[in-house]
């Protein structure tokens, strides 16, 4: 399947005898290019041309990002106006399915799985300007990208996610280069993670959490708990110090979840440290420097070296941000899709978004604690158990179903979160 979806138009397979009808699309695709058309239909599927020789520069619809937030909203979109009255400003070539990094790391899924190519991810219907957005004029209703292109809209969705920022960090991102340091935030170090781990033979692990804001608060911790539970499973434990340097005053936002992992950490001997935050990394000498907040750096010695870096946004004018976690953009696109279909027929958008997210931390490799909560970091569970325990069904569901709800439901607009199920689960009291 994933071979398929990697190949140019002709090759794409056809019925028995329909190699004339291949070879007619390669011939006649450059002619509809210098035409200025932007799809092509061969029978099978509508192919719409990538962007650089495309002539139209006017969308109902334009989105800028092409990550989760952004082909969420393009396919909503697409199936409300039509096709050829949506378009998505990208510049990548490859569409992660980040989540899955987490257990990259810790080596239980390969790397290879959690990606595909951008254009197999782009809704049919939906035109692909593989460009990076360089400035927006919202007062003339477009925006100008840095290979000199204007691109007008009626309607505009701002979906840039964050930008990783290593060099916030003195000592990153060369350090990676060093045998004993990885980030679960990155495809260029997220296999240094698991080979580190496989290295490690004793001495410290410290994972880290920043004082800035991040795409996904639960990251370093779940990573810390896969690498204790591996060199348990290995017997190295009794050789490694576990060490959480979090620059928060508490382990994690929502208190009973919390209390949850509080119990976790104890049980398995893991040193926690607030208020410590990470500002240098200095690979030759195996040190990581931490400041208190509050007080002069604190050095110490490290074997594993898991950062978790400063995270920012991308460096242009930002209207609408989605959140980084993939159930929280799902609520989130039911949300917008709802407000931006009013607005379009003149009228008030009065649906609000209660702020539901979901973090499911991998505690093990066959544990998870599913956090779902809202802005008043309040729980927000779906199913009806006590979804703060440890659960071997939950881990399942992070590794094995997420992934496919990602691909086939999310991507496609159809999965709006879990709202409809967690009224089925409580009977309709939540």
């Amino acid at each position: 399947m994933e071979s398929c979806r990697n190949r140019a138009v002709g090759e794409y397979p056809t019925k028995k005898g329909s190699h004339f009808t291949r070879m007619a699309v390669l011939q006649v695709r450059p002619v509809l290019q210098k035409l200025g058309l932007q799809a092509l239909n061969t029978g099978f599927r509508e192919f719409h041309i990538s962007p650089n020789g495309a002539s139209k520069n006017h969308y109902e619809v334009l989105v800028v990002g092409g990550g989760t937030g952004g082909i969420t909203m393009s396919a909503r979109m697409k199936r409300k106006l039509g096709a050829g009255n949506v378009a998505v400003i990208e510049p990548s070539e490859k569409h992660y399915y980040q989540p899955m990094w987490t257990l990259v790391g810790a080596g239980a899924k390969p790397l290879h799985r959690s990606g595909r190519s951008t254009a197999s991810v782009i809704p049919s219907g939906v035109t692909w300007i593989k460009s990076r957005v360089q400035e927006f004029d919202p007062d003339k209703n477009l925006v100008r990208t840095d290979d000199g292109k204007e691109v007008s809209y009626k309607y505009l969705i701002v979906a840039l996610g964050l930008q990783l920022q290593y060099d916030k960090i003195k000592g990153l991102p060369d350090g990676f280069n060093g045998p004993k340091i990885g980030s679960n935030y990155s495809v260029n170090f997220v296999e240094k993670t698991w080979k580190a781990l496989q290295d490690f033979r004793e001495g410290n692990a410290i994972f880290t959490f920043p004082n800035t804001p991040i795409k996904c608060a639960g990251a370093p911790q779940k990573i810390m708990y896969l690498s204790e539970h591996y060199l348990r499973k290995i017997g190295k434990r009794a050789k490694a110090n576990i060490i959480y340097n979090t620059s928060l005053p508490v382990i994690f936002g929502v208190k009973k979840y919390a209390d949850s992992l509080l119990k976790i950490v104890k049980a398995r001997n893991i040193d926690v440290n607030y208020r410590l935050n990470l500002i240098e990394v200095r690979p030759d000498k195996q040190e990581a420097v931490f400041e208190r907040l509050d007080f002069p750096g604190d050095t110490r010695t490290f074997q594993l070296f898991y950062p978790c870096l400063d995270q920012g946004c991308n460096e242009v004018w930002i209207r609408v941000v989605l959140t980084e976690r993939k159930l929280g953009i799902a609520a989130q696109s039911a949300v917008l899709s709802k407000s931006i279909s009013l607005v379009m027929k003149n009228q008030k958008p009065m649906i609000k978004y209660d702020g539901y997210t979901s973090c499911p931390l991998v505690t093990g490799y066959n544990r998870c604690v599913l956090a779902e909560f809202d802005y008043d970091a309040a729980p927000l569970e779906t199913f009806p158990f006590d979804q703060g325990k440890e659960r071997l069904s939950m881990f399942y569901m992070k590794a094995d179903l997420m992934p496919p709800l990602y691909w086939y439901a999310l991507l496609k607009g159809w999965w709006g979160g879990p709202a409809p199920l967690r009224k089925l689960m409580h009977l309709g009291m939540k």
